[in-house]
């Protein structure tokens, strides 16, 4: 278990004491204090290492499934000793452009919080460290880690939202620059591959809109009473991500058709170019297959300024249909 457990404390009228050397006699304390609670958080336990924890502190075995399974979208469910929340933190990698989706998992009862990570993307040890520097917001208890750990996971969607959008206007720059101002070979590749982790940040964020809006409600067992307003702020900041990210992957829409369109018009335009110069050459070719057939009675044959008259008529010819297409825009 030590190896699993990042940090275990006990904490009362909003302060960390010292911390337990068994959590199992720490939530016995907890609970014979009425205005303490122990927060423990685990990193990634096995199956046969959770299962103390699950005895300890009487979890429901479909939420110890889940949590243990991961892979499992946003949601808020409520048992009988505990209420179990699933968050899914993004992790954005800026050096190739990627979002990734991590997984917590919160049970809260009546004076306990255990939080259960998969994955790197979601630390909990700042938002432990700020708590505690706010003993004022600490005491209200499990509530209180519930909303940080909330607010945290979702003011992190707005970064990331902020990050997805400045690589959107450099993509969409070089979509539409001028034409041979840079490599647009990849660049349909590109936007599909952005479309791909957008799609990956609206499966995080857009499930946890109906939990968010759940807590923000009364009623809702483990929750302070006094906690809605600050549950309905982090469902606001959830609803300015979930629009800030719908308008980014409409936007991609649109540049992929745009971009689209572009690669027609270019194929036109090369298709007209071809023509244009398969037209000029065809003239030639064909007055020249015309002098190359072995007839007899052709007098223009024997006349000593056929060859110059006819290269000239040629190049002639060639010339105007170079200016005609010219001036149509063809070439």
């Amino acid at each position: 278990m030590p190896a699993v457990i990042v940090d275990c404390a006990i904490y009362r009228d909003g302060r960390r004491i010292e911390r337990p050397e068994d959590f199992s006699e720490a939530l016995d304390e907890a609970r014979d204090a009425l205005d303490a609670f122990l927060w423990i958080g685990l990193h990634e336990p096995t199956e046969a290492e959770f299962d103390r924890v699950r005895d300890e502190f009487g979890l429901h075995p479909l939420a110890v499934e889940d949590a243990l399974r991961a892979h499992q979208r946003p949601k808020l469910e409520v048992y009988d000793d505990s209420l179990f929340v699933v968050l899914k933190p993004i992790v954005y990698e800026p050096a190739g452009d990627t979002v990734s989706a991590d997984e917590l998992m919160v049970f809260v009862g009546d004076s306990f919080v255990v939080t259960v990570r998969h994955g790197e993307g979601a630390p909990l040890a700042a938002v432990r460290q700020r708590l505690e520097s706010e003993p004022e917001v600490l005491k209200h208890g499990p509530t209180a880690v519930l909303y940080a750990v909330s607010d945290a996971v979702v003011d992190h969607y707005m970064d990331v939202a902020g990050e997805l959008q400045v690589d959107l206007e450099e993509l969409e720059a070089q979509v539409f620059a001028p034409t041979g101002s840079g490599d647009s070979k990849n660049t349909a590749a590109r936007i599909y591959t952005f479309k791909r982790q957008v799609l990956e940040f609206r499966r995080a964020a857009g499930p946890l809109t109906a939990p968010m809006a759940r807590l923000s409600a009364a009623g809702v067992p483990f929750v302070h009473e006094h906690a809605q307003p600050f549950f309905r702020d982090v469902a606001d900041h959830l609803t300015r991500a979930n629009e800030q990210v719908e308008g980014l992957d409409r936007l991609l829409s649109d540049i992929l058709s745009a971009h689209l369109a572009q690669m027609g018009v270019r194929q036109n335009d090369d298709m007209r170019k071809i023509s244009a110069w398969a037209a000029m050459a065809a003239v030639p070719t064909m007055v020249a297959g015309i002098y190359g057939m072995n007839f007899d009675n052709m007098p223009e044959l024997h006349w000593p300024w056929t060859y110059p008259v006819v290269v000239a008529l040629m190049a002639l010819a060639v010339y105007g249909l170079y200016r005609l297409f010219k001036r149509r825009g063809w070439l």
